[in-house]
């Protein structure tokens, strides 16, 4: 049952780093010269490697609740 809990977990951080990422991306409340700003980081990979870390925790989560059965 731990296990299961555990592999759980690795799914649900992952979806809120995905979300997390995406709202990051897509907020308008940040300012009018966001968009630069973002292209900027973007081209730095923060974004992208916080949702490839999260696309990873997905599928790390779902492959050990597969097992675990």
């Amino acid at each position: 049952m731990a296990e299961v809990v555990k592999n759980l977990f690795k799914v649900v951080f992952g979806v809120l780093l995905i979300i997390l990422a995406l709202w990051f991306v897509t907020s308008t409340t940040i300012g009018e010269d966001w968009g630069q700003a973002a292209w900027d980081l973007i081209q730095g990979g923060i974004v992208l490697l916080v949702i490839l870390i999260g696309f990873v925790l997905l599928l790390v989560g779902f492959s050990d609740l597969k097992n675990a059965e």
